[in-house]
C-alpha cells in the first residue's frame, strides 16, 4: 500500500484523501498495525496506559475472546457506561472484531435513562465503571438488574459489583478467553461485511425519548477518515481526546480519525480544564477538539499563560454554535490556526459539513464550511419541499454513504427522519452562500443544544408532567454566553399548589442526567398560542430573554 506525507511532511498515512474506503474497523487496525506498528496508538497522562498500535490489539484480541467466552454472538448488543478509561477503547475495538455493535452510555445517565436505554437496546452484556460525578452506576444497575431480562453479563472496572447475577470484574473477564474463544475471532471475521451495524448511539431526536442511532461500519470508518483528511492527520499528529467518548465527537471526529491516519491518542478520562493544560504541555500535543464551552474553560484557566500551544496546529470545534469571539481567540491564543468548524448529528455518523485547514479564517469563523467528501447537501422548504437556492433559509438535508441504517427497533422514526430518495432531514434551518459554505441559522424543531448536549424538551416534559403539583409544562431554550442554550420549564401548577424552582429542579435532578435539569424554572397561569390551539414556543423564548434579562446573551454571533 502506498504511504503518503502530509503537508509539512513530517508524517505518513494511507489511503488516498478524497476517496472512500472499503474497510471495517478491524481492517483499519490491521492496517495500521502492518505500517506503523511502532507507533503509539495511545499515551494517558492521568494513569499507566501507553500502548503501540500493536500493543493495542493484543488487548482487544484477549477482551474479544472474553466476550466470545461470555456468550456474545454476532449482532448481540454490547453496552459501555464508562468515561475515557482505557477500557472504553478496548471494548468498543473488541465488540465490532467479533461482529457485536457497541452502544454508547451518556456517562450523565440517571436511573430514568439507563433503565430505558438497557431495556431498549436489548444489551446483552453491558461493560461498566462503578459512576461518575453525581451518578452511581453500581447503584443503578443493582435497583434495576431485575427488570432487564436479556442483560447476561455486567463486566465492572475497577470494582466488584456483588450479588448481581452475571457480574465478574474485567480483569477475571481478560483471563477468561482460551485458544478455542481466539480461534472463533478469526471465524468471525470471516463473515465481517463492512455495511453490518457497529455502532448505535442514543439521541434525543425527534420524539420524547432517546433513539437508538443504528450506524455501520462503512457510515463511520468513512465519516472519520475524511474528518481526519480535511485535518491532514498523519502518525505526526498527537490528539488529546477530552470530549466525551460515549458522543460521535470522540468515537468519530476523535478516535476513528486518528486510526485512519496512524495518529497518536492522547485521551483525558473527563474533561477538565486544568488536565487538557497539562496534557498540552506534557505530549507537546498537536490537536484537540472541543465544545465551545471547553474551549472557553481552557481560554479563562488560570494555567492558560504557563501552556506551551507551539506545537498545536489543529482540531475541531462543533456540538453548539460557536461565538465568533471564541474562534478568534483559538486562532490567535490557542496558535490552533487550522482549527476546523464540523456541523452534522448522530444520524449522518455525525459530519455532513466542515471547514478544512485551508480554508480562510473568514470562512472558518462565520460559517460551518461545505459538505464533507462524498455527501450531498440541499436546502428545501419546510413546508412544500421544495429545493432552495443560495441566500435562502431552508431546512437542510443530507444524503451519502454516512447516512444511520435507522433508528432501532423504531422503522416509523427512521421513515420520518429520512425519506424515500434517502435524505435526512436534520430538522436544522441553513443559508447556503454562494460560495458553498453553509450557516446555521436555527432549528425548525425546538431541541435544545447545551454545551454540545442534544437536549429535546418533551422527555424533560414528559417527565415533569408525573411530578403531583404539575398540570401542564413546556420546556424551551433560553440563550446563554457560556453553553450556547440553557433549559427552561415553563410550569402551570395544580389548583391549590405552590412549588418551588428549586424543588422542581431537583425532581429532575435526582431522576435523570444532570444536564437536562432546568437552569430556570418559570410559573405561568398560561401558555401563548395560536389560533389554532399550538403553542408558540418563540414567544415564550422571546418573553424568557426580557424576563430573565437576557438581551446580551440572545445578540452573541455564532457560526
Amino acid at each position: 500500500m502506498k504511504l503518503f506525507k502530509n503537508n509539512a511532511n513530517t508524517g505518513e498515512y494511507f489511503w488516498e484523501k478524497n476517496k472512500l474506503i472499503d474497510h471495517t474497523f478491524n481492517d483499519v487496525l490491521d492496517l495500521v498495525c502492518e505500517h506503523f506498528p511502532n507507533q503509539y496508538a495511545f499515551r494517558y497522562t492521568e494513569l499507566d496506559y501507553t500502548r503501540t498500535y500493536a500493543q493495542f490489539r493484543e488487548d482487544v484480541d484477549r477482551f474479544a475472546a472474553a466476550l466470545i467466552a461470555l456468550g456474545v454472538k454476532k449482532g448481540d448488543n454490547v453496552s459501555i457506561w464508562a468515561t475515557n478509561v482505557p477500557q472504553w477503547f478496548i471494548t468498543f475495538w473488541a465488540t465490532v472484531k467479533i461482529g457485536a455493535v457497541l452502544v454508547t452510555v451518556n456517562t450523565a445517565y440517571k436511573i430514568h435513562e439507563a433503565q430505558y436505554l438497557l431495556k431498549q437496546s436489548d444489551t446483552h452484556t453491558l461493560v461498566m465503571i462503578d459512576g461518575f460525578r453525581d451518578s452511581d452506576y453500581a447503584g443503578i444497575i443493582r435497583e434495576i438488574r431485575t427488570q432487564l431480562p436479556l442483560l447476561k453479563n455486567v463486566i465492572t472496572v475497577d470494582f466488584e459489583l456483588e450479588g448481581i447475577d452475571g457480574s465478574i470484574t474485567w480483569d477475571a473477564a481478560m483471563a477468561m478467553g482460551t485458544p478455542s474463544d481466539f480461534a472463533q475471532i478469526s471465524e468471525r471475521l470471516k463473515v465481517a461485511d463492512k455495511h453490518d451495524i457497529c455502532n448505535m448511539q442514543y439521541t434525543s431526536g425527534t420524539t420524547g425519548f432517546p433513539k437508538g442511532v443504528m450506524l455501520t461500519h462503512y457510515n463511520v470508518v468513512n465519516n472519520g477518515k475524511v474528518i481526519g483528511d480535511c485535518m491532514d492527520l498523519s502518525t505526526a499528529d498527537k490528539l488529546m481526546i477530552q470530549v466525551p467518548m460515549f458522543h460521535c465527537f470522540g468515537m468519530v471526529l476523535a478516535m476513528t480519525a486518528c486510526m485512519t491516519h496512524g495518529a497518536t491518542m492522547c485521551p483525558i478520562i473527563a474533561f477538565s480544564p486544568a488536565k487538557g493544560l497539562e496534557c498540552i504541555n506534557a505530549e507537546q500535543i498537536t490537536a484537540f477538539h472541543g465544545v465551545p464551552t471547553m474551549f472557553i474553560a481552557m481560554l479563562e484557566h488560570e494555567d492558560f499563560d504557563k501552556t506551551d500551544f507551539s506545537h498545536v496546529r489543529t482540531g475541531i470545534m462543533a456540538g453548539s454554535p460557536c461565538p465568533v469571539k471564541v474562534m478568534e481567540d483559538v486562532l490567535t491564543k490557542m496558535s490552533m490556526s487550522e482549527v476546523c468548524i464540523t456541523y452534522g448529528q448522530t444520524e449522518a455518523s455525525p459530519a455532513i459539513t466542515m471547514s478544512s485547514t485551508t480554508d480562510s479564517v473568514e470562512t472558518r469563523v462565520s460559517t460551518v464550511g461545505s459538505p464533507v467528501f462524498g455527501v450531498e447537501v440541499k436546502l428545501v422548504d419546510t413546508e412544500t419541499g421544495e429545493e432552495l437556492g443560495d441566500n435562502t433559509p431552508g431546512e437542510l438535508c443530507a444524503r451519502g454513504y454516512n447516512i444511520m441504517k435507522g433508528y432501532y427497533k423504531m422503522p416509523e422514526a427512521t421513515a420520518a427522519a429520512i425519506d424515500s430518495d434517502g435524505w435526512l432531514h436534520t430538522g436544522d434551518i441553513a443559508i447556503r452562500q454562494p460560495d458553498g459554505n453553509y450557516k446555521i441559522t436555527g432549528r425548525a424543531r425546538d431541541m435544545i443544544i447545551r454545551g454540545g448536549e442534544n437536549i429535546y424538551p418533551k422527555e424533560i416534559e414528559d417527565f415533569l408532567y408525573k411530578h403531583p403539583k404539575i398540570r401542564d409544562v413546556q420546556v424551551i431554550g433560553v440563550p446563554s454566553k457560556a453553553y450556547g442554550e440553557e433549559i427552561m420549564a415553563c410550569v402551570i401548577l395544580k389548583d391549590g399548589e405552590s412549588a418551588t424552582e428549586d424543588e422542581i429542579k431537583d425532581f429532575v435532578t435526582e431522576n435523570m442526567a444532570k444536564h437536562k435539569t432546568p437552569s430556570y424554572v418559570g410559573f405561568v397561569e398560561s401558555f401563548p398560542m395560536n389560533a389554532a390551539g399550538k403553542i408558540l414556543k418563540y414567544k415564550m423564548r422571546e418573553d424568557a430573554v426580557e424576563k430573565l434579562g437576557l438581551q446580551a446573551d440572545n445578540e452573541i454571533e455564532t457560526a
